[in-house]
């Protein structure tokens, strides 16, 4: 085995307890709420830290832990690797099956990155399908298991409007004709809008409320632009679609990777849970919740949370000037990635608000995420301290991950579903 095949593994196995050694003493308040204390950026060098626990599974009837009041069962295992879901009107369930593919190896830290990422599962051939899901007997559990659609290119996003279905693949937005009787796609599809592959891969879609246009989330190449900002162009953004011209355009920018993608029903702004970036600290920058403003610009890559300039970036000072704050902080690094909308009462006890689901870290000494969080909302912002609905996806020692959740939706019978792409599963939440 080559030395820096060896350096890497090295690097990813020990490269967080090396870390969280040369900080003791200064264990970091979690960045979280509306006004967060965020640590000042430490610098970690070429090597930053990576950590990821190895993926473990599900075994002898563990399950995730869920809140008093709340139950969680198992709607369907043995999947793989689900990331997104999509509840139809019909109440049956798709699932997106995708896989981060190998990716190109150009320096060392590429090498130790692709090494710890491949402990939980998280990098190999991607499934590229979408699996249906139907639970005919009501007991939570799906009984129907079929491939709804094939022959994709990494999966993510989907919405259904009128009689046309949309995937978001990872190259484009393709547009499939569908038949609600049948309840199958009945043609091959067409491309609505092109993107650039590769780097941060999901395509998050969500349908606008009137049903006239569809937003996309699209995620940075890299870090901090450090391959340049040309290969960003047309990235770190969320796309507006008209589905009636079929015309696109960047909606809002300078997002690192937006993933999950709600309306706020009370204000009707979009909003969107952002993947930070990382080096700079476990705290430092906070993910986050934000409402997106059309035209809006949030700081990727030259600065985070408002205006703090990140001095490793070669600086745009207008475009600093204009960037925006984001709402609600959720944690350094928690790889925050679902995020759906909660009508009061849905779930016992739970008021308006976003329903999070926190893939978890690989880059910081304590792992963080790896639950699925609430944030309470009112007169439609957020309104208080999160709340964790499902946990238990970890180790106590951080060495397993069982699970790592990742799309959440709700159910016409005011069940929440969680897909865990480690555990190859998708959890069903429900009052106890």
């Amino acid at each position: 085995m080559a030395f820096i095949d060896i350096f890497a593994r090295f690097v990813a196995l020990v490269g967080g307890t090396a870390a969280a050694v040369r900080h003791r003493g200064r264990i970091e308040k979690p960045a979280i709420g509306g006004a967060p204390i965020i640590p000042e950026p430490r610098a970690q060098g070429a090597m930053p830290t990576l950590k990821m626990p190895i993926a473990a599974g599900w075994k002898d009837g563990r399950t995730p832990r869920a809140a008093p009041g709340l139950k969680v069962q198992a709607f369907a295992m043995d999947l793989a690797h689900p990331r997104w879901l999509q509840v139809m009107p019909d109440g049956e369930v798709l699932v997106a099956e995708a896989l981060m593919e190998p990716i190109a190896i150009e320096s060392l830290f590429d090498y130790a990155m692709a090494s710890t990422l491949r402990r939980v599962r998280a990098l190999g051939p991607s499934p590229n399908r979408i699996t249906r899901l139907v639970d005919r007997d009501g007991d939570g559990k799906a009984e129907v298991r079929d491939v709804f659609l094939d022959k994709l290119r990494q999966p993510f996003g989907m919405a259904l409007v009128g009689d046309v279905f949309y995937v978001g693949n990872t190259d484009a937005l393709v547009a499939f004709p569908y038949s609600r009787a049948d309840k199958r796609v009945t043609g091959p599809g067409r491309t609505m809008a092109t993107f650039k592959p590769g780097g941060h891969w999901t395509r998050s879609v969500i349908a606008s409320p009137d049903g006239t246009k569809l937003y996309v989330g699209v995620g940075s190449l890299s870090n901090i632009a450090e391959r340049g900002m040309a290969v960003e162009e047309g990235r770190a953004a969320v796309y507006e679609v008209d589905l009636a011209t079929g015309g696109n355009r960047i909606f809002a920018g300078g997002l690192r990777n937006p993933v999950g993608l709600a309306f706020e029903p009370t204000t009707g702004a979009l909003w969107t849970v952002v993947n930070e970036r990382d080096g700079i600290g476990d705290e430092t920058p906070p993910d986050y919740l934000t409402s997106v403003v059309d035209g809006g610009f949030y700081g990727w890559p030259y600065c985070y949370w408002g205006r703090t300039v990140d001095e490793r970036v070669p600086q745009d000072p207008a475009l600093v000037a204009r960037a925006i704050r984001p709402d609600y902080a959720l944690g350094g690094h928690t790889a925050s990635l679902g995020l759906c909308w909660h009508p009061a009462g849905t779930l016992p006890g739970l008021p308006d608000g976003m329903i999070v689901g926190q893939h978890g870290s690989w880059n910081r000494s304590k792992l963080s995420g790896y639950r699925v969080i609430f944030v309470p909302f009112e007169n439609g912002k957020p309104s208080g301290d999160i709340r964790v609905l499902l946990d238990g996806f970890l180790s106590a020692d951080e060495r397993e991950a069982y699970g790592r959740p990742v799309g959440v939706a709700l159910t016409a019978d005011g069940a929440l579903l969680v897909a865990d792409d480690v555990g190859d599963a998708v959890w069903r939440v429900s009052a106890a």
